[in-house]
């Protein structure tokens, strides 16, 4: 990209430079943590930003379960081939995201304005269909909100998610789709940056 197109770029934004790089052009997903803690509050500030992106009928299955005890961690770090179980072991939080298979039982708090179209959703296929896809896209929401609070996210999809559920999701009705590492990053935590696609590929107008 030359000086000019960045320039105009960043003029086009309605965030300053800081924080459009902070949230898009320099965050990567870290490889490594420090050992900094990551406290309660600033947990809780990551699932308040989340939560206010958009979702189906506003429905929000994303479950966040963050890992706490050395028990569960390593019963989830165990699901996962060995350079994953190493992140997960040492990143300072680790996060669960799950979505409720019987999320459509909030309607009445989440719809408020017409809990009726829960009958839209009592059929298990179109129900957990429309629950993994909004989840999916809350996690997207999860990583900026991350990023938003000052720390890297490491997301991790090499895992038995039917482990994971056997190992913290037994008592409900989630399922699990995503381990995410969340902290401040460590040593050498970046590998080369990947190319990413071109406007001329992935867009076109018609």
């Amino acid at each position: 990209m030359s000086v000019q197109a960045e320039t105009n770029l960043y003029e086009s934004m309605a965030i300053g430079q800081a924080a459009a790089d902070q949230l898009f052009f320099e965050a990567r997903s870290a490889n490594s943590f420090s050992d900094e803690p990551v406290t309660d509050d600033v947990l809780d500030a990551i699932y308040e930003a989340m939560k206010m992106g958009p979702t189906m009928m506003n429905n929000q299955p994303l479950r966040i379960t963050w890992i706490k005890s050395p028990e569960a961690r390593q019963a989830v770090a165990s699901t996962m081939p060995g350079s994953n179980a190493a992140k997960a072991l040492s990143a300072p939080a680790l996060a669960v995201l799950s979505f409720d298979t019987e999320w459509h039982e909030e309607f009445a708090n989440f719809f408020p304005h017409a809990p009726e179209r829960k009958e839209m959703f009592q059929d298990v296929g179109v129900r957990t269909a429309v629950g993994s896809n909004n989840a999916w896209l809350q996690a997207g929401y999860f990583i900026m909100a991350v990023r938003a609070v000052g720390l890297a996210a490491g997301p991790m999809g090499g895992f038995d998610s039917n482990a994971v559920d056997a190992a913290i999701n037994a008592d409900n009705n989630h399922k699990s789709f995503l381990v995410v590492n969340v902290g401040k990053p460590g040593e050498n935590p970046w590998f080369d940056r990947l190319p990413r696609h071109d406007a001329e590929l992935a867009t076109r107008s018609i």
